[in-house]
C-alpha cells in the first residue's frame, strides 16, 4: 500500500470533498481517501500494483475538479555492479551551439564516478548518471563552471512557486476586479434610485458592467456548479450560481417587459462570494502556517569536508557519512553526531525548551537546531525523509489530514445540506405565489424596522427575492471548515512545543480520559541508573571503597556496572585490572586486586564468604525501602562499605502526577520490578495504582484489565518496547528523546522526555476539541437563525451573500484564537515565576 497526498483545486465546500471521497471509496484498491478542506489536500492510501495515480487523477477530474500533483520528483536510482548510481537532470545556461554541449559531455564523461552524461542542447538540459560515493553534484557543477557554463538544479516537482500563494494571488485579482465592477454598479444605483439622478441607458450600463463579473470572473463557480449537478452532488457553487445567474437573466427581461431588474443584486452576490473566497484563502493560509514554519526552519546549504577541502553544498545533496562544519550561530543542516568540538545547542524548535543544551563529541544533534557557541564537526546520520524535521512535518500533516469522530457525523449531515436548501428554496418560492397575503403581512411588519424590506413589490418579485436570499444565506462551507482548521492550528501549536499529535481521533478521546498508565523505566525515571549513596565502614574512606568497586565493575556487563564506573570516572579514581574475575549468578562478582581477594554483591555472597554485615543491616533495609539496589564491597574479608544504586525519578514526575490527579485523571505504574521496590517508587511519585513484576509481553493484558474498570485509558511508554501496550490503549503516548519521534504505535509523541508534556498535550487536545465544538455550534447556529429569517422574506440577498462569507471567516478565526490557549502545566508556571 502506498501513501500519498494530492492538492485538489476547484472545491468550494464540504459537499465537494464528500463527492470525491464517495467516488474513491467505491474503488476496491483504495484503502483510504480523505480530504482536508482547509488545506485542500487529498490523503490517499492505495494499492499501486493494482491502480495508478493517473487513474485516480482522471476520476477526480471527471467530477470537475483539478488535481495539482504535489509529489516531488524522485531522483532515479539504479544498481550498477552492486553500487547504487543516481540519475539527475539539470539545466545548463551559457551554451550557444552544439559544440558547447559536446564539450560539456566530453569533460563530464572523463570524470571518475560518472557513468554517463548527455546534454540536450535545444532544451538546455543535462542528464547525468553518477556514483555518489565517487563524485558529488558540487564537483560536477564546478567542472561545468570551469568550462564557462552554469549548472542550475531543476526545482523539485517542477514548481518554482508556492501553489497556495498562486491561488491567493488569483483570488485577490478576481476580488479586486469584481469589487470595482460591483462598486461602480452600486454607485450608479444609489444615484439613480435613491437620489433620483437620471442616468441615460442605466439598465444597459448596469448589465454591461455586470456581465464580466458574473460570466467571466464567476466562470469557475458556474463550471463547478454544472459539474456538481451533473454528478448529483450539489455544493455551495450551485447555491451561488442560482443566486446570481437567474437574477441577471431576469434583469435582461426588464428591457422588454415592465419587470423589476435584479442585475445589481446578481452582481453583488458574485462579488461577496469572491471577497469571501479570498478572505477564506488568506485565513486558511494563517491556519496552515505551522507547516510552512517547519519547512522554513531547515537550513538551505551545508559546509562539508570534501577531499580535504571545505565545500558548500545544498542540503539536498548531503549523504550519510558526510562531515559537516557548523560554525557558531549557524543552523545544523541535518541530523548527525558530533565528531569534534563542544557547544550549547538551541533545540527550542524541536523540544520547546527555551534554554540551550550542552553537547559534546558522541552526542546526537538535530537538523535545523542552532549552534550557539563552539565550532563543531558533525557526521551526517540522517538525510531527507529520515530526519527529525521531516518526521515532525509528516506527523503534523498526518494529524491535519485525519478525521475526528465528531466530524464524520457533521460530514454526513453536510451531504444532505445543499439538496435540502434547494428543496426549501422551491418550497419558499411556491409558498409566496400560493399564499401571497400571508407573506405580505410578514413583510408589512418587517418594513417597520428593516429598510430593505419592500412589501409593495409584486408577488413574483417578492417570491424571487426571498428564494434567492435562502440560496445565498445558506453556508455549508462553515460546516466543512469546523474540524480541519482547528486541527491545523492545534497540531501546529503542539509541534512548536514538542507535542506531536498523530491523529485527530486522539483529540476527541482525550476529553474522556480517566486513567493514565506509566511505564516506569525511562518514563517516570531517567532510565539511567546512578550511584545515590556511599556508606563506608570504620577506618575506610570513599576513595578506597570506590577503587575496589570500580575495578570489579570494569569487567562486568551488568546494567548497574555503568553507574559505578561513571561515578568512579567523575571522582577521577583509577580503575585497575582484576585478575580471576568471576560473576556469581544471583549474588555478585569477585576476583583479585593487587593479590587481595575482593568481591561485591548482595547478602548471599556475604553469607557464602561468611562476612558479617549485620551491623549495617538497618542502613541496608532503609536504602532498599527507598527502591535502591544495595551492593556490599569486601577486601581481604573486611567489609569496606556499601554502595546504593538507583534509577533516579525524573524531577517533574511527582509534580506532573499530582497535577494529573487534580485534573480528575487517576494514575498507574506498570513495571517488572519486585513489588516492594515498585511500591517505594510509586509512593515517592504519588502513583495511585501499582502493577509490579510484569513482563514486557504482559503489559497489554494489564492495559485491557484497566480498560474494563476505567473505559478510557492512556498508556505512556518509550514507544519501542511498549509498542503493543501503546496500541492497545485508547491513547498511546510515546516519550521521544531527540530524534526518535517517528513512533508508529503512538497517537501522541512527546519529543522532550518530560511528563509535563502529557499535561500540555491534554490541555491542547481539550482546547482543540472545544474549538471544534464551538465551530460547529456557530456554523449550525448561523444557519438555524439566518435561513428561517430569509425564508420569511426579511433578509435581502446581498446582505445574505455578505453574511455567508462572514460565517466561514468566523469559523476560521475562531480556530486561530486557539493560539491564545495556555497549555503550560501549573507547576511549570510556578517554576517560571520564581526564576
Amino acid at each position: 500500500m502506498k501513501n500519498t497526498k494530492l492538492k485538489i483545486g476547484g472545491m468550494s465546500c464540504a459537499s465537494c470533498s464528500g463527492a470525491i471521497e464517495r467516488k474513491l471509496a467505491k474503488w476496491e484498491n483504495i484503502e483510504k481517501a480523505h480530504i482536508n478542506m482547509a488545506t485542500e489536500k487529498l490523503h490517499l492510501r492505495y494499492d499501486e500494483s493494482q491502480i495508478s495515480l493517473e487513474m485516480i487523477a482522471k476520476a477526480i477530474e471527471d467530477l470537475g475538479y483539478q488535481v495539482l500533483m504535489e509529489e516531488e520528483e524522485i531522483d532515479k536510482k539504479e544498481e550498477i555492479d552492486g553500487t547504487v548510481s543516481i540519475r539527475k537532470t539539470f539545466k545548463i545556461t551559457g551554451m550557444t551551439c552544439t559544440a558547447c554541449s559536446s564539450s560539456i559531455e566530453k569533460a563530464l564523461n572523463k570524470m571518475e564516478g560518472i557513468e554517463e552524461a548527455t546534454v540536450n542542447f535545444p532544451a538546455e538540459k543535462l542528464t547525468v548518471t553518477f556514483l555518489p560515493e565517487q563524485v558529488r553534484v558540487v564537483e560536477i557543477s564546478k567542472k561545468i563552471a570551469d568550462l564557462g557554463y552554469e549548472l542550475i538544479s531543476e526545482p523539485k516537482g517542477g514548481q518554482e512557486t508556492d501553489q497556495d500563494e498562486v491561488m491567493m494571488q488569483k483570488s485577490w485579482s478576481k476580488m479586486i476586479r469584481s469589487a470595482i465592477l460591483s462598486g461602480t454598479i452600486m454607485f450608479l444605483m444609489i444615484l439613480h434610485m435613491l437620489m433620483g439622478v437620471e442616468i441615460p441607458y442605466y439598465l444597459v450600463i448596469v448589465n454591461i458592467l455586470a456581465f464580466p463579473n458574473i460570466f467571466l470572473l464567476g466562470k469557475v463557480v458556474h463550471k463547478a456548479s454544472f459539474n456538481a449537478l451533473k454528478n448529483r452532488s450539489p455544493n455551495m457553487d450551485v447555491l451561488v450560481s442560482l443566486g446570481s445567474l437567474p437574477p441577471y437573466l431576469i434583469g435582461l427581461t426588464a428591457f422588454f417587459f415592465p419587470l423589476q431588474a435584479f442585475t445589481e443584486m446578481a452582481s453583488s452576490i458574485m462579488t461577496f462570494h469572491l471577497i469571501g473566497k479570498y478572505l477564506e484563502n488568506r485565513a486558511k493560509g494563517r491556519a496552515s502556517q505551522a507547516i510552512r514554519k517547519l519547512v522554513e526552519m531547515g537550513a538551505k546549504t551545508a559546509t562539508i569536508l570534501l577531499r580535504g577541502e571545505e565545500v558548500e553544498v545544498p542540503v539536498e545533496e548531503l549523504q550519510p557519512g558526510d562531515v559537516m562544519i557548523v560554525k557558531p550561530g549557524e543552523k545544523i543542516p541535518t541530523d548527525g553526531n558530533i565528531l569534534e568540538g563542544k557547544s550549547t545547542i538551541d533545540e527550542s524548535m524541536a523540544t520547546g525548551e527555551s534554554m540551550p543544551v550542552k553537547r559534546e563529541p558522541g552526542d546526537p544533534v538535530i537538523g535545523a537546531t542552532i549552534n550557539k557557541q563552539g565550532l563543531l564537526k558533525v557526521k551526517v546520520t540522517k538525510v531527507g525523509d529520515e530526519t527529525f524535521l521531516s518526521q515532525v512535518i509528516q506527523l503534523v500533516e498526518a494529524c491535519q489530514g485525519s478525521k475526528v469522530p465528531i466530524q464524520e457525523f457533521a460530514d454526513r449531515i453536510t451531504g444532505y445540506f445543499v439538496p435540502a436548501i434547494l428543496m426549501i428554496t422551491v418550497a419558499v418560492f411556491s409558498s409566496n405565489l400560493l399564499f401571497p397575503e400571508f407573506h405580505q403581512s410578514i413583510l408589512q411588519w418587517g418594513a417597520g424596522f428593516l429598510p430593505w424590506v419592500n412589501p409593495d413589490a409584486g408577488t413574483l418579485s417578492i417570491a424571487f427575492v426571498t428564494a434567492t436570499a435562502v440560496l445565498v444565506i445558506a453556508c455549508p462551507c462553515a460546516l466543512g471548515l469546523g474540524t480541519p482548521t482547528a486541527l491545523m492550528v492545534g497540531s501546529g501549536m503542539g509541534a512548536e512545543k514538542g507535542i506531536l499529535i498523530r491523529n485527530g481521533e486522539a483529540v476527541q478521546t482525550f476529553k474522556n480520559l480517566k486513567m493514565i498508565i506509566f511505564d516506569k523505566t525511562g518514563t517516570l525515571t531517567h532510565g539511567r541508573p546512578a550511584v545515590t549513596d556511599i556508606l563506608t565502614g570504620e577506618g575506610v574512606d570513599e576513595f578506597s571503597l570506590m577503587k575496589v568497586a570500580g575495578a570489579l565493575e570494569k569487567g562486568s556487563e551488568h546494567p548497574l556496572a555503568h553507574a559505578i564506573i561513571e561515578e568512579a570516572k567523575k571522582r577521577k579514581i583509577p580503575m585497575e585490572d582484576i585478575q580471576g574475575f568471576e560473576a556469581v549468578t544471583g549474588m555478585g562478582i569477585e576476583g583479585f586486586l593487587d593479590g587481595d581477594k575482593v568481591f561485591m554483591g548482595n547478602r548471599k555472597i556475604m553469607e557464602k564468604h561468611k562476612i558479617a554485615y549485620e551491623h549495617m543491616e538497618e542502613e541496608i533495609q532503609r536504602l532498599e525501602n527507598e527502591a535502591k539496589t544495595v551492593m556490599m564491597i569486601v577486601r581481604e574479608e573486611k567489609l569496606l562499605g556499601i554502595i546504593a544504586v538507583a534509577d533516579p525519578v525524573k524531577e517533574d514526575s511527582p509534580k506532573a502526577v499530582k497535577e494529573l490527579q487534580e485534573m480528575g485523571i487517576q494514575t498507574a505504574m506498570v513495571t517488572g520490578d519486585n513489588e516492594r521496590t515498585a511500591k517505594a517508587i510509586a509512593e515517592k511519585i504519588g502513583i495511585d495504582y501499582v502493577i509490579a513484576e510484569v513482563l514486557p509481553e504482559g503489559k497489554v493484558e494489564e492495559v485491557k484489565k484497566l480498560q474494563k474498570d476505567f473505559v478510557t485509558v492512556a498508556m505512556v511508554g518509550d514507544g519501542i518496547n511498549d509498542a503493543p501496550a501503546l496500541k492497545q490503549a485508547n491513547i498511546g503516548i510515546a516519550i521521544g528523546t531527540g530524534t526518535d519521534v517517528a513512533i508508529e504505535a503512538a497517537d501522541v509523541t512527546l519529543v522532550k522526555g518530560e511528563l509535563g508534556g502529557i499535561i500540555s498535550a491534554i490541555l491542547l487536545s481539550r482546547g482543540t476539541f472545544r474549538k471544534i465544538k464551538e465551530n460547529y455550534f456557530w456554523a449550525w447556529f448561523y444557519n438555524a437563525i439566518a435561513i428561517p429569517v430569509a425564508m420569511v422574506g426579511l433578509l435581502h440577498p446581498m446582505i445574505g451573500a455578505a453574511a455567508m462569507s462572514i460565517s466561514s471567516l468566523n469559523v476560521i478565526y475562531n480556530s486561530l484564537r486557539l493560539k491564545r490557549t495556555d497549555i503550560q502545566p501549573s507547576f511549570k508556571k510556578v517554576i517560571e515565576e520564581n526564576r
